[in-house]
């Protein structure tokens, strides 16, 4: 706010300048034509205070009436306008106040096409500046209102995938307690009381959009010592990053379905021993996340899920970064790689 006063201030001085400069060129063109000092004076300040309320009424009517198809013809015929009314009443004030001076109001008579040719220019500049500023003016403000939709959906959207994350691992969690309540009780109890860690941490990160990597690990971790209950030593898993990019930021919660992934196409349908591998590491200005599992196409398709998995987190780097290239997934040599690239804009 006061930026915009004070620019308002230095728009005005500049303004006040203006007139004053153009004011005193009046009056010296006026004394080349034999009229006394008072008299230039006086018709420079009266004929440049009503030319500058004219160029007012122009900028305020701009500022509350827009034109659009018909704006250069709205412009034309304003200035006209207002022009040849500001010459009828320049030669009515002018003529009244000096009517006893028959060589001013020769003068006056002499001038009236010259002074209407310069008023038209004035009022037909500023009513053209104005055009195009509040024109500028109002295209900023569409620009910044359709900004501000475009953030509400996407904020909306991030939301809503976020929303749909706890679910959707709270349902398989329970289905795998209930896989073990009758087989395993004791497994099932600690299951429980994992998750219960896992949802508490979850629900006091909900407000924050952002994590630093460690606490991201420290979810996964969490995640991973729940399915650990399930699997036993079937699910082997192994993190490992460097000092530098435990503290880069991430979206919270952006790994925990991605390892999920890798542990559904790695696990499921197999009976053998299946080590999942998280790798973290800084290249130049960006967090690099990879996840390896193995994976088997015969097996993989079949697989019925939910369909929230790596497409919402497709989404909603998107949605964060406007890029298409931050997941990038490869099978080589019977492994899966998902790999989340992570810009750092802080």
């Amino acid at each position: 706010m006061d930026n915009i006063a004070s620019s308002k201030k230095k728009l005005a001085l500049v303004n006040a300048i203006w007139w004053v400069i153009i004011s005193i060129i009046h009056s010296l063109v006026l004394t080349g034509f034999n009229l006394t000092e008072a008299q230039a004076i006086v018709d420079s300040f009266l004929s440049n205070i009503l030319l500058a309320g004219a160029t007012i009424l122009i900028t305020n009517n701009m500022r509350y009436y827009l034109p659009r198809r018909e704006k250069y013809w709205y412009v034309l015929t304003i200035s006209i306008s207002v022009s040849a009314i500001w010459l009828l009443i320049t030669r009515l004030l002018l003529g009244f106040i000096f009517r006893s001076d028959d060589h001013y109001i020769m003068i006056l008579s002499r001038s009236l096409s010259i002074r209407f040719a310069v008023a038209f220019l004035m009022v037909g500049c500023m009513a053209m500046i104005s055009l195009l500023w509040f024109t500028q003016e109002e295209q900023k403000m569409m620009e910044a209102r359709k900004n501000e939709a475009e953030q509400l959906t996407r904020d909306a959207e991030l939301f809503k995938l976020r929303q749909q994350l706890q679910p959707h691992f709270l349902f398989n969690s329970l289905n795998s307690i209930s896989a073990l309540t009758g087989s395993n009780p004791e497994k099932a109890r600690h299951m429980i009381e994992q998750l219960s860690d896992f949802l508490r941490g979850t629900l006091r990160k909900d407000e924050h959009q952002w994590s630093t990597l460690e606490e991201e690990l420290q979810y996964v971790q969490l995640y991973l010592d729940i399915e650990k209950v399930r699997f036993g030593h079937r699910l082997q898993t192994a993190i490992a990053s460097d000092e530098a990019s435990l503290k880069m930021k991430l979206p919270s919660m952006l790994l925990q379905p991605v390892v999920e992934n890798a542990i559904k196409f790695g696990l499921y349908d197999t009976i053998g021993e299946v080590n999942i591998s998280i790798n973290a590491k800084v290249e130049k200005s960006y967090l690099e996340v990879t996840v390896q599992n193995p994976y088997d196409a015969e097996t993989a398709q079949p697989l019925q899920g939910t369909g929230f998995g790596l497409a919402s987190i497709q989404r909603r780097l998107f949605l964060l970064f406007a890029r298409h290239d931050l997941l990038q997934t490869k099978r080589e040599n019977g492994y899966f790689f998902t790999a989340i690239i992570i810009p750092q804009i802080f």
